[in-house]
């Protein structure tokens, strides 16, 4: 077991400590707000036309942001993969090096096996590879989510990761909204994942009135620095249930066999009665509110 430990702890961190060196740069400057709408409607609508919001979970006890991290185990045996596209300001010299961060081949798949996902995605990936992020976000197969800007840990001793000061937690949240829209994102749903996983009272509290509910998961897909996508499908295989959300990643440098498991995991699944969905549906069936 203590192989598995280490590899699901390796997981969370996105290798953590390849990211012990991003840097401390994460910009004071104060950026707007994020939109949390559902896409606009049309240019000339009815007055009587609502456009519906994204589902989102009522805050928690003192108005702090809730935690999604399953939907219902109902015999509808709905299952969302998620992938993290995970980036730093400081490792944007690596890929001006050729490294890459990107996962263009996991997207195409996805795309050919015509499987709905929700894509968490930090700011300064949107801001390295802004085309990749205008096609996720503008494509109705995906939804783009928040994964932070700076992808810096919201609790100390999170996995190695650098950490954001409790002070500018929020604005490297609404940052990195603020890059999607730069990107050519239009309408990023209201939904967080904590870098790394980690959270605490203090991050939910620094949060509160943004709008957004924070998203973990249920099954750890084992994909990050591996090698073997047959191990990585299988854990995945072996973890999922009705309502599940599996967490893998889109950065080719940091998870290389996540494609080739995905495409090992969709016909099984399928296979097995479940149907793939985004996470904003998880959430509806589980009681958000629009």
């Amino acid at each position: 077991m203590i192989p598995l430990v280490r590899r699901l702890i390796a997981v969370c961190a996105l290798g953590g400590a390849a990211l012990t060196a991003c840097g401390s740069d994460i910009a004071a400057e104060a950026p707007r707000a994020p939109r949390t709408a559902a896409p606009s409607p049309s240019p000339s609508p009815s007055p009587s036309v609502t456009v519906p919001r994204p589902p989102t979970l009522a805050p928690g006890p003192a108005g702090l942001i809730p935690v999604f991290k399953n939907g219902p185990r109902t015999p509808d045996k709905a299952v969302a993969l998620t992938f993290d596209a995970d980036m730093t300001a400081a490792q944007g010299p690596r890929a001006a090096a050729g490294e890459h961060f990107d996962n263009p081949e996991l997207i195409a798949a996805l795309r050919e096996l015509q499987v709905p996902a929700t894509v968490f995605m930090t700011g300064r990936w949107a801001e390295q590879y802004p085309v990749q992020a205008r096609s996720i976000g503008r494509d109705p197969l995906f939804e783009v989510a928040n994964h932070s800007y700076s992808h810096y840990a919201f609790t100390g001793d999170c996995y190695g990761l650098p950490t954001v000061s409790e002070d500018r937690m929020r604005s490297d949240v609404e940052r990195a909204y603020t890059a999607f829209r730069a990107a050519g994102v239009p309408d990023a749903m209201p939904y967080f994942r904590f870098p790394g996983g980690c959270y605490d009272q203090r991050a939910l509290r620094a949060l509160t009135g943004t709008g957004v509910t924070a998203v973990q998961w249920d099954v750890v897909g084992g994909d990050a620095f591996a090698t073997d996508p047959d191990a990585v499908a299988q854990q995945v295989l072996d973890g999922v249930r009705p309502g599940s959300v599996v967490v893998l990643h889109c950065t080719r440098s940091a998870a290389p066999a996540t494609e080739r498991a995905v495409r090992t995991i969709v016909p099984e699944l399928r296979a097995r009665g479940f149907r793939f969905v985004k996470v904003s549906e998880l959430i509806g069936a589980s009681g958000g509110r629009r």
